[in-house]
């Protein structure tokens, strides 16, 4: 059997950090096992439909290297379907939801209902008095079919539902979650066609799903309820029904659904702030998957690799910032100097450092400049809190163990010598930091942390930091002289 899964997803604002992981699920397990995974909008629902959202969506799985190989595709400015099973977007396949409710209209798994939404809630209330189950009481249950459609016809507002059949047990495995039974006594008779002629969610899933030829579906746990009612609609046409996985629900620290009101939550929330897309998949992949081997760190390669639907756990993982901070710091510190100092320079511009034409004139300067911070980013955004040591002249040292280094004796010698260093040389460059502590130390005998931490302070105002060599270089001497003519002024 060629295995096919999909993510489905509703237009209806940004991309959810719990829609990323399912997307992400699906395309692991289909490519494992050498399948095919697609892209499906599910955009029945039009009163939610949010413009720009599939566009917002396409994009974002894109960035995220969470590839379709069927469905709705960006090209130039146009959302255009690729694939054999289409089209991929629901309200495009209106036509096909009507055959096919047809079929079950004509099987007797169907029936019109002309009740008003106000008896429906009427009826719904009077149940939960009495403790009942809120469900639909089945009053058009008995109208026949020929008279309905006639009812129909004339423009008497309807829905179609599901007709459910008595006391009886749905059966089916989840592969996450095990055996599931649920009987129809405490199931809802649903509604498949709205009264506007749209399809829902619980008659179009089934649909596609049989015609894409899905055979893995993976989705999140809010779904499980419905399934009996899905495995049931494709008993009722006779299809085979596919293997169901319901995915743990991502929850925040106090282990409640994650959601706005605690962060960032969507994946453009953490593309906006400058997380690399290999660090973010890294981390979602184990919120909720448990790897065999005791490691974190894994590409997208060794995700498709290792990854099982068997190792997903039952239960919801915590979304741990930290954690995620962690694993992207890493790919932070194996990219590319260009490639962050790429993504660093909107962040520079935005809070004020620098413009858009400094950003090309001094480019060399703002790789070196990245250079010497990367190694201390979690997320490329948080570079702004970081360059002020390349942007300020008045330097304070932060903190106790800073100050104590200005006040040792040797400090005020080792200022002047350095400085002098400094004025005499043509060229401040990487080599120059490096060769202006030996010939220090060989002239006037002070060495290791007695030579470089004091210099350290003048210049950052920090004990500790990056390779010192590359500040000298990336300060350059006019702000070198700077920052030594205010410590001597105000510091020493």
């Amino acid at each position: 059997m060629s295995i096919k899964t999909r993510f489905a997803p509703s237009p209806t604002g940004f991309v959810h950090i719990g829609s990323l992981r399912t997307a992400l699920y699906n395309y692991l397990f289909a490519k494992k096992h050498g399948g095919k995974y697609l892209l499906r909008i599910e955009d029945t629902d039009q009163t939610r439909y949010v413009e720009g959202a599939v566009e917002g969506m396409i994009r974002a799985l894109s960035w995220a290297g969470v590839n379709h190989d069927e469905g709705a595709v960006i090209e130039g400015d146009h959302i255009v379907q690729k694939g054999e099973k289409g089209p991929y977007i629901q309200s495009e396949r209106l036509d096909i939801y009507q055959k096919y409710i047809q079929q079950l209209l004509e099987s007797g798994h169907a029936y019109y209902c002309f009740c008003s939404k106000e008896r429906i809630d009427a009826v719904r209330e009077a149940q939960k008095e009495k403790g009942l189950m809120a469900k639909y009481d089945g009053l058009c249950r008995g109208i026949s079919l020929e008279e309905a459609r006639e009812r129909a016809a004339k423009g008497e507002p309807h829905v179609i539902r599901l007709k459910l059949p008595p006391n009886r047990d749905i059966h089916f495995h989840d592969i996450v979650r095990g055996h599931v039974t649920v009987n129809t006594e405490d199931m809802d008779d649903q509604v498949l066609m709205k009264s506007d002629g749209f399809p829902t969610y619980h008659f179009a899933v089934v649909v596609d799903d049989h015609l894409m030829e899905i055979t893995h579906v993976i989705r999140g746990e809010e779904w499980l309820p419905s399934t009996p009612k899905h495995v049931f609609t494709y008993e009722a046409f006779g299809w085979e029904a596919p293997q169901f996985v319901h995915l743990p629900n991502i929850l925040n620290a106090d282990k409640k659904k994650l959601s706005k009101r605690q962060g960032d939550v969507a994946v453009e929330d953490f593309i906006r702030k400058g997380y690399l897309p290999e660090g973010l998949v890294n981390y979602i992949a184990l919120v909720g998957w448990s790897p065999e081997e005791n490691k974190e760190i894994f590409s997208m390669e060794e995700l498709i690799e290792q990854f099982s639907l068997e190792r997903v756990s039952k239960s919801g993982g915590v979304f741990d910032t930290d954690k995620l901070n962690y694993i992207n710091a890493h790919y932070i510190k194996e990219s590319s100097d260009q490639r962050i100092t790429d993504l660093a320079i909107p962040h520079l511009i935005q809070a004020g450092y620098i413009t858009e034409a400094e950003a090309d004139e001094k480019y060399p300067w703002l790789v070196d400049m990245v250079r010497v911070l990367k190694g201390y980013l979690s997320y490329v955004g948080e570079i702004v809190n970081k360059v002020d040591l390349f942007f300020k002249t008045e330097i304070q040292p932060e903190d106790h163990e800073a100050e104590e280094l200005l006040k040792l004796e040797h400090v005020p010698q080792l200022v002047e010598v350095f400085k002098q260093k400094v004025l005499a040389a043509e060229v401040i460059d990487e080599e120059f930091g490096k060769q202006v502590f030996k010939e220090i130390q060989k002239e006037k005998g002070i060495k290791g942390q007695n030579l470089f931490r004091p210099i350290r302070v003048v210049l950052t105002g920090s004990a500790h930091g990056p390779d010192m060599p590359l500040i000298i270089k990336v300060l350059g001497k006019q702000n070198i002289l700077s920052r030594i003519e205010y410590v001597k002024e105000h510091l020493l």
